[in-house]
């Protein structure tokens, strides 16, 4: 009788976990995208990317308890919580059942499975005990060509993760990843390239230069969204944050960015208006921090270090 009770928990218990996890998934899917995409979506401090299988074989092996501890807790590169510690452990689990859930197959890890060193002896020793041609023991060995040999691999910027190839840039809404490809209303909206086509062009983020749009009066940038009369309050300053070594110092211009924003979408939240109150890194700004509120979201990503760090270093003259 106790055996059947065990074996009747048992199966509720299995079909709680198989209910739960879609569920779980579902939940998880909102968060990612809210905290957790602009690391898991770049592949940023070597963060393993959504749906990547080859990112993911060594840490599928570790089962989802411990994937979730660690996110947890924090690891490698990676802040407790993905620095939102806002979020609860079930919260934490949700994303991490979603992100499994992604993976191609099942866990992606066979797929993705490399050679095991036992296969590749075996076949280097098949290959040794095999006989020889004569033929090819009497062949003579060529002579050295004077022409360079073909560069071999990829190009050399392909493994950066950041910077989407060109048939990747500006996808129409239903491909995006952003808005709901299953419903009417969202084929109905304008494509990219389209509504792009007569701006300013710029080669970062979705290769507009709106900073040039806005001052040719291309676009024209409601200040309100209840008062279309209102207009901003345009502060002409600009902030020089000086960096060590060689680097060039960084320029924050006020007027560009408050000709969109009013000041109070920066003061005090995210930027105390005092000097020396703000340790500011890229490493917080990667993780979305600080500047990364904005750049890398809404506004043009960090890949271009000059659009910042536009500022050359003064030459001390030497004595």
């Amino acid at each position: 009788m106790r055996s059947t009770q065990l074996s009747i928990s048992c199966l509720s218990l299995t079909l709680l976990l198989a209910w739960a996890a879609p569920a779980l998934a579902e939940s998880g899917a909102e968060t990612y995208r809210t905290k957790c995409i602009q690391c898991h979506g770049t592949g940023v401090l070597n963060a393993p990317k959504l749906g990547v299988a080859a990112d993911w074989v060594e840490r599928t092996k570790k089962g989802k308890a411990v994937l979730t501890r660690n996110a947890i807790n924090g690891i490698n590169q990676m802040p407790p919580k993905g620095g939102s510690l806002q979020l609860s452990g079930a919260e934490i689990e949700a994303v991490v059942v979603y992100m499994l859930a992604q993976l191609p197959g099942d866990g992606a890890a066979a797929k993705a499975k490399p050679v095991s060193t036992a296969a590749k002896t075996a076949k280097a020793d098949s290959a040794a005990a095999a006989p020889k041609r004569v033929a090819e023991v009497a062949k003579p060995k060529p002579k050295p060509s004077a022409k360079k040999p073909k560069p071999r691999g990829k190009p050399v910027n392909t493994f950066n993760r950041l910077m989407r190839p060109p048939s990747q840039r500006n996808l129409p809404p239903t491909r995006d990843g952003i808005h709901d490809a299953s419903s009417v209303e969202t084929a109905a909206l304008q494509h990219p390239k389209e509504a792009f086509g007569p701006m300013p062009k710029s080669n970062s983020g979705n290769r507009v230069d709106w900073v040039a749009a806005l001052s040719k009066g291309i676009i024209d940038p409601r200040f309100d969204l209840e008062d279309d009369t209102k207009k901003p309050i345009v502060l002409d300053l600009n902030i020089v944050r000086e960096v060590k070594g060689s680097m060039p110092d960084v320029v924050y211009p006020h007027k560009q960015h408050t000709e969109w924003l009013d000041c109070s979408n920066c003061h005090p939240s995210i930027f105390i208006p005092k000097k020396g109150a703000n340790n500011i890194s890229m490493a917080s700004i990667l993780l979305g921090q600080q500047c990364g509120v904005c750049h890398g979201r809404v506004a043009f990503p960090v890949s271009e270090c000059r659009k910042c760090h536009s500022k050359n270093k003064s030459k001390v003259a030497k004595k």
